[in-house]
């Protein structure tokens, strides 16, 4: 024993000597500095604020400070005391867009390549977002920054945006500390779908309320609120609008202030804007004006009451914009009244892309409808033109508005081959860094330069790693050497560009495009099999043609087919590949739904995505719940969708059982039972469909303890959704109210004086 104990003895003085050593030698050269942990990390001294803005769907020419109909004071203020970017581009289309903003990474590099309600089992279009490319929030927050996220979202998979989770590629997970918003591509302005962190919410109570303000009262006080405990952290504030993508909704006072203002037609607006711009010297003195593609009408062809409709959408369209950019402009003069002002780096992106031609050619008084292949009359139009920009209608403009407003350059949003869907103005202001104030620059940038641009403003280099992953590396570049130097050569050489097929690639002042097969006005589908080696490309030289108005493939081939092997190059290197047009099928990605026929819920179960629950689309199929009624019963009992389609089944203020349905701006129906009976009651609703195919017509019944109670017919119904970010809800109604809901109900109507016992939706 005595021996081994020696030999132990020994063997452990020999591992403290060693480990003695170990750290002898270290001490003989420079000692590796201890990493500091994330809580005791500050921001570099002097660190700017930062505040970014993005709006939805603005066309390069739609606003005043870029020669446009729409007056935007605060865009204009913002130019006058900083720079004005008019080649700065977009990815085409809006979730895309977003991912690359903020993470500073090529879009399908991150995963993000497609929009999140067209996503498909590619790797580069999957929704996925990869945890290789950490947005500028999270690296911010790591480096000592406050972080919030106000506003539209939309770039979280559809399978992760219930309260199921999994909540790391919510805003909250991607790096804000801050959420307030919504998660969809849109949302009702007036209603809208919302969450505070990862919890559903209803909007503010009032009879005035619309979202863009409430975001903008919101993010005021968060910047107040942080300031005042926290004076020493500089921000990133995420101020991201709803506007100006469709529904078109804002104040009617808003609205009159464009009476009559677009009665001259799209084609003569487009010629306005032109000269506008020319004169603001916002576009070259050569620049060239590209004409109406094909398919759209010239505005004489259309009758009197097709013009009198369109130009009431587009009154409605330029107030919504004008209304946006006054939120903005609350945001700036919070920031100059707490005297932040001047060392924050304000850059307001006017759009994610160019304006939207989804409104289709006839424009749309609910174009959830229409885009699904569901016409909506000219009688139905004319009967609701005066509800055009109210909170019961869901508007869009013609798409030859969005084509007027994109001018100079050919065709609009998710056209990705051409600069009317990719090039989008931008201010950018910083009172302490820009002294060139007012002024114009024009080397090329994208979406992608601008968390380099931070960092680099802020002075921290892009991390390596981040939460102990390795991390791809930013794909954009740092815009400030043009802060002060209006000729600096541009730094950003190379660019590709793709959504659902359509590409581009720029390189050195060149352009080459090719158109595939989807049109920007289309139903939302594109079923064409058209071989990408049928697609035309074609060739600009954009030093010196600014629009692309002058196609040179024919006259400069070898050129031409030098840009197509780089975009090759460059597809291939950021998951672009393989190419396809857009996909209809998810197949291979998580699916909610797949294989659901029946499910139950319950109550207290809120904001369940449409995609979610059993699928009642193109089929037959039952409701059922069973609820315990007293004599002051009321409130929702199950809904899903909203005010542009949707259902609600609920106890009105008479006790009476009702079920909802709305189809669009076609038929809505109203079922209506006898007053409930105290105690336990049995409500059903059964949708008989007519026969097979898609968008068919049915029989609705609404059952009370199994006896018929009332029963209605609804000449089609929606072929893929009702909507695309309302959800389905027991107990309340999230959202835009579904129901036609007692006068003076409080939001939500939630179920008061019954107990639901369960809702059941089933296939038949």
């Amino acid at each position: 024993m005595g021996n081994k104990a020696i030999r132990m003895g020994a063997s452990v003085g020999a591992l403290v000597i060693a480990t003695w050593g170990s750290v002898g030698m270290a001490q003989s050269a420079t000692p590796a500095a201890p990493a500091v942990p994330t809580y005791q990390r500050t921001a570099p001294a002097g660190a700017p604020n930062i505040v970014l803005v993005l709006l939805d769907d603005v066309g390069f020419g739609a606003t005043a400070t870029f020669g446009g109909p729409a007056a935007t004071p605060a865009l204009d203020a913002l130019a006058h005391e900083g720079l004005r970017y008019n080649r700065f581009h977009t990815t085409a289309i809006c979730s895309p867009t977003r991912s690359s903003l903020l993470t500073g990474r090529n879009p399908h590099a991150t995963g993000i390549g497609a929009v999140m309600n067209g996503v498909d089992a590619r790797p580069g279009y999957s929704g996925f977002h990869t945890k290789d490319t950490a947005t500028i929030a999270e690296i911010l927050r790591e480096n000592g920054y406050s972080t919030a996220a106000f506003g539209k979202w939309h770039q979280t998979p559809d399978w992760e945006v219930s309260q199921s989770g999994p909540f790391d590629r919510w805003p909250t997970g991607e790096g804000f500390d801050k959420f307030y918003g919504f998660q969809g591509g849109e949302t009702d302005q007036f209603e809208p779908t919302l969450y505070d962190g990862t919890t559903p919410v209803l909007r503010r109570p009032g009879k005035n309320y619309h979202l863009t303000e409430d975001l903008a009262d919101r993010s005021i006080e968060w910047m107040r609120s942080q300031h005042s405990v926290t004076p020493e952290r500089p921000f990133f504030l995420y101020f991201a609008t709803g506007g100006i993508h469709a529904p078109i909704q804002v104040p009617e006072p808003w609205i009159e202030r464009y009476r009559g203002k677009f009665d001259q037609g799209w084609d003569k607006l487009r010629e306005e804007i032109f000269a506008r711009q020319k004169k603001l010297g916002v576009i070259p003195a050569n620049t060239k004006l590209t004409p109406r593609p094909e398919g759209l009408p010239a505005w004489d062809s259309l009758t009197p009451d097709q013009k009198k409709i369109a130009s009431r959408l587009m009154e409605s369209y330029a107030a919504f914009l004008a209304h946006t950019d006054a939120q903005v402009g609350r945001l700036a003069q919070a920031l100059k009244d707490s005297g932040q002002f001047d060392n924050t780096l304000f850059v307001y992106i006017v759009g994610d892309n160019g304006a939207s031609a989804e409104g289709g050619l006839g424009g749309s008084l609910n174009y959830m409808g229409p885009l699904q292949g569901i016409p909506e009359s000219e009688a139905t139009k004319l009967a609701g033109i005066d509800r055009i920009g109210a909170a019961d209608s869901y508007a869009h403009i013609n798409s030859a508005w969005a084509w007027a407003t994109n001018a100079p350059f050919q065709w609009t949003k998710t056209i990705a081959s051409h600069l009317g869907g990719t090039r989008n103005a931008m201010v950018v202001t910083w009172p302490k860094k820009i002294t060139d104030k007012g002024g114009l620059r024009s080397q090329f940038g994208h979406v992608n330069d601008i968390a380099p641009t931070i960092l680099d403003a802020v002075g921290i280099k892009a991390p390596e790693e981040v939460n102990g992953v390795h991390q791809k590396p930013m794909n954009g570049v740092s815009l400030t050497y043009s802060f002060n130097d209006a000729k600096a050569p541009e730094r950003h050489t190379t660019q590709y560009f793709e959504v659902f097929g359509h590409r581009a690639i720029y390189h050195d002042g060149w352009m080459a495009s090719a158109f595939h097969s989807r049109l920007p006005w289309g139903i939302g589908m594109d079923l064409s099999a058209k071989p990408f080696e049928a697609d035309k490309w074609e060739l600009y030289n954009l030093r010196t043609d600014y629009s692309q108005a002058n196609d040179l493939a024919a006259k400069q081939p070898a050129k031409l087919e030098e840009m197509k092997a780089l975009f090759m190059q460059e597809a291939a290197a950021n998951n672009v590949l393989p190419l396809k047009g857009q996909q209809m099928s998810q197949k291979g990605l998580p699916d909610l739904s797949e294989g659901l026929k029946r499910a139950t819920y319950y109550e207290g179960t809120v904001s369940v995505p449409e995609k979610a629950v059993p699928r009642m689309t193109n089929r037959s199929w039952s409701l059922e719940s069973a609820v315990d009624v007293t004599d002051k019963a009321s409130g929702v009992i199950a809904t899903i969708g909203g005010t542009a389609a949707g259902w609600s089944l609920y106890i009105d203020a008479q006790r009476r059982p009702v079920f909802t349905y709305r189809l669009f701006d076609v038929k809505t129906v109203d079922l209506v039972g006898q007053p409930l009976a105290a105690g336990r009651n049995t409500l059903r609703v059964d949708f008989n469909y007519d026969g097979l195919g898609f968008a068919k017509g049915g029989q609705l019944n609404l059952l009370v303890n199994g006896t018929q109670a009332a029963a209605d017919t609804i000449p089609a119904s929606p072929p893929a959704f009702f909507s695309i970010n309302e959800t389905f809800d027991v107990g309340v109604d999230t959202g835009s109210p579904a129901g036609r809901y007692p006068e003076g109900a409080a939001l939500g109507y939630a179920i008061s004086g019954a107990k639901i016992d369960g809702v059941t939706i089933e296939q038949r």
